[in-house]
């Protein structure tokens, strides 16, 4: 009799288990996002100043990203888009890796594979390559338009 409560016991506390580095990670991120929606990075300084852009004068793929998540908590969408193009597709693309990963907890599975796992090589430099021009294209005077707010 008690082999079979151990063997029912097992599979529902390995779910819990299975969610808990989902969880984790999903409080955290919460969290940040918290800060973020509180603490306004619109005022100069106020999370530091990005090391690229101090060295260099030119804005990385992230300028802007956390004003942009910053207007995303705020539900200014078009705002957050303006920010930073990548922030919208980064971020849905984030969450959907995210609920893979809390489902697959769920069903007691391993972690979902990282984006280099998963993608080949060409892709990854293709990626790449598209970063760079994103940086160099927003750093123009045809690429104002993409430059952040």
């Amino acid at each position: 009799m008690d082999t079979t409560a151990a063997v029912t016991q097992s599979p529902a506390r390995s779910r819990w288990l299975g969610l808990g580095a989902p969880l984790l990670a999903g409080g955290a991120v919460a969290g940040g996002l918290a800060l973020l929606h509180f603490r306004d990075p619109h005022v100069s300084g106020a999370y530091g100043y990005c090391p690229f852009y101090e060295l260099t004068g030119w804005w990385c793929p992230g300028c802007g990203g956390l004003r942009g998540l910053h207007n995303l908590t705020e539900g200014h969408v078009l705002d957050a888009i303006h920010s930073n193009l990548l922030l919208l597709p980064l971020t849905l693309g984030f969450t959907a890796w995210w609920v893979t990963w809390l489902v697959a907890g769920w069903r007691g599975k391993p972690m979902p594979p990282r984006l280099p796992q998963v993608l080949p090589k060409p892709a990854l430099w293709v990626a790449l390559a598209f970063l760079i021009v994103f940086t160099v294209v927003r750093n123009t005077p045809w690429g104002s338009w993409i430059a952040p707010v």
